[in-house]
């Protein structure tokens, strides 16, 4: 096997503000829809993680700190390994959770999504390996959204700045929408949080695999 070092970035820290659903906004933390995104995102992070070891893969946290640890310092501590093991043996996954609103209010906009920066590049074919796994992992009334232009993939391109400024193939996961309510209960219950570990990981041995 390849040996990757495969970084597993979970977005945002316990005093970011916002990112989390309209209950938590309005601290109704007995609500069934009381959300947040740090917390949940470092579950998932976690599990994705172990899973990863247990099969015999290096796979790291970037962020063990609970604290929102600055985009210029993931940047550095990911680039830190690709200096030292070479650019295309090191990739990123980076674990979200997507929004629509202003924080406040339930929105209808809901679905799983994958990101990469602009252009073509390694980091699209670890998309795709990971999108493919979600559109079969997630059934309906379950949404996987794509991009359209079948010269990139299925996957939105952005020039957000852990993926634009790292060396490696980097990815960022939008696992649904944390102002839907559909979506919240989804992402809350064992069934959310195991699918969406399964298609993180099982993409990420595909694309492996493929490159031995």
């Amino acid at each position: 096997m390849k040996k990757v070092k495969i970084l597993i970035d979970n977005g945002h820290g316990v005093e970011t503000a916002g990112k989390r659903s309209p209950d938590a906004m309005y601290q109704m933390s007995y609500s069934p829809l009381y959300f947040r995104e740090y917390e949940w995102t470092r579950r998932i992070a976690q599990a994705c993680q172990s899973i990863l070891m247990f099969r015999g893969y290096d796979a790291e946290l970037l962020v063990p700190e609970e604290r929102d640890v600055s985009l210029p310092e993931r940047v550095a501590r990911v680039n830190s390994w690709c200096n030292k093991l070479g650019n295309y043996n090191v990739i990123l996954v980076s674990i979200h959770n997507d929004a629509s609103g202003n924080g406040y209010n339930w929105m209808k906009a809901r679905g799983w999504s994958i990101f990469t920066t602009k252009g073509i590049s390694e980091a699209d074919k670890l998309a795709q390996y990971i999108w493919e796994e979600a559109k079969k992992e997630f059934k309906y009334p379950l949404t996987v959204r794509s991009y359209s232009s079948s010269n990139y993939g299925h996957d939105y391109e952005e020039d957000f700045y852990i993926l634009k400024k790292t060396y490696c193939p980097a990815v960022l996961v939008e696992n649904f929408f944390q102002d839907n309510k559909e979506d919240v209960l989804y992402l809350k219950s064992d069934k959310g949080m195991g699918s969406c570990v399964h298609v993180i990981t099982l993409g990420i041995e595909n694309y492996i695999n493929s490159i031995k």
